[in-house]
């Protein structure tokens, strides 16, 4: 299982014009094989980042999310919002 958290920061004016993006694709990404699920995050203190939470069969199935049509078609207009570039994260369950 690979845990992916994106963090992204947006120019406060264009949150809602995110919000629809997420709305409008995240039944579709939740769709992708190998997709477990995807949340959306809101900062507690900062009202304009977010971050999605997703949880993938493997790194494979997310780099497979990564090159398709579906991720191309949300990342371009999502990625037009932010203030700052977005900082991802790969992770994975600690053996404890």
């Amino acid at each position: 299982m690979l845990i992916r958290i994106v963090r992204m920061t947006f120019l406060e004016d264009r949150v809602p014009a995110f919000l629809e993006i997420f709305k409008a694709s995240r039944e579709k990404i939740a769709a992708f094989p190998g997709c477990q699920r995807v949340d959306l995050l809101q900062d507690y203190h900062l009202p304009h980042v977010y971050s999605t939470y997703s949880l993938w069969d493997s790194e494979e199935a997310l780099n497979n999310y990564r090159k398709s049509e579906l991720f191309g078609s949300v990342w371009k207009p999502t990625k037009a919002l932010f203030s700052e570039p977005a900082q991802a994260f790969s992770f994975k369950p600690a053996a404890v």
